[in-house]
């Protein structure tokens, strides 16, 4: 089972995460909100560390996180990296997805890919944003990719 790290909550279940989420929004019913999800990873010699981070922003009003990190145990080149970061924020939205549709809610999540049109995976943009948007979700790549660029980035070097 995937477990979250939350910094005000602890250690959560991704259903206690969406039953968190479903009381914050109830707490706050006629503010506006995006979900976002986003994967980053950190190569090392013979393993990689992938985080997923999952952002509820209450727009204007501050944002709740939580965090799931995982050590794959081989050696990925840049592009398999990239695609295992999709991977695993499309695994995430698709689990979350079904938390939050078993209380009721239908929310619009967006992923965030830590690539951009700068760099080297530039070349990876289409590819994986094409995949992103026919699993019928909203992508998103940097500068705009602050949930995997800046949160899940943080937790990888940690």
């Amino acid at each position: 089972m995937m477990m979250f790290r939350s910094p005000t909550r602890g250690v959560l279940s991704l259903a206690e995460v969406a039953e968190d989420m479903m009381q914050e929004v109830s707490l706050h019913p006629h503010d506006h909100y995006r979900l976002m999800i986003g994967t980053d990873s950190q190569p090392k010699a013979h393993s990689a560390t992938f985080v997923s981070a999952i952002i509820l922003h209450r727009i204007g009003k501050g944002a709740r996180y939580y965090i799931h990190r995982e050590e794959q145990g081989h050696r990925f080149s840049l592009r398999q990296r990239m695609f295992t970061e999709a991977a695993y924020s499309l695994q995430v939205c698709g689990q979350l997805s079904e938390e939050l549709q078993q209380r009721g809610a239908e929310w619009a999540l967006e992923v965030h890919l830590d690539i951009g049109e700068r760099g080297a995976t530039k070349a990876l943009i289409r590819e994986i944003v094409s995949w992103i948007t026919a699993s019928g979700y909203e992508a998103r790549v940097k500068p705009n990719a602050y949930c995997a660029s800046k949160v899940a980035d943080r937790y990888t070097k940690s």
